[in-house]
């Protein structure tokens, strides 16, 4: 096992989060309290421990690849998987920054698309990668539900 890659590998999503934790705090307390929700929105604690174990997951499977080179397509796996953290952070940007579920719902819906390519990209390399993401989509499912029905109660 090389730690220093597993180390790398987990701080990436981690630290994206990290980054996009800015523009959720800056919002969470104050304009998002607002906002009418339906009735299956967790509450707020929820969301910090699930979205810490999924970018952990995220990094676990991202180190499984890397440990198998890449499956000798190094520059498209890292392209796809940069791709899909760039679309999670920006949905943060979007929908506390910005505050904009509008637009935060398009993202949310790219972000799927990317963790679904990625899933299957990681899979043919490595199922144990791909399976590790399964989790992630599940959660954006449900993420991209709830953005819905905020958009929608709130135009």
């Amino acid at each position: 096992m090389n730690y220093i890659k597993l180390v790398i590998s987990i701080a990436i999503p981690l630290f994206i989060g990290f980054i996009g934790s800015f523009f959720t705090s800056s919002s969470v307390d104050t304009w998002y309290k607002t906002l009418k929700k339906p009735d299956f929105n967790p509450p707020n604690w929820v969301f910090s421990p699930v979205w810490t174990l999924l970018f952990i997951l995220i990094g676990l499977s991202f180190y499984i690849i890397w440990k198998n080179n890449f499956g000798g397509k190094k520059v498209l796996l890292l392209n796809i998987f940069f791709t899909q953290l760039f679309a999670n952070l920006i949905w943060s940007l979007f929908f506390f920054g910005l505050r904009s579920p509008f637009w935060a719902l398009i993202d949310i819906i790219v972000l799927w698309l990317a963790i679904l390519v990625n899933i299957i990209v990681f899979y043919r390399v490595s199922k144990p990668a791909g399976i590790l993401l399964v989790p992630y989509i599940l959660w954006v499912s449900f993420a991209a539900l709830l953005n819905f029905y905020l958009y929608i109660l709130n135009k």
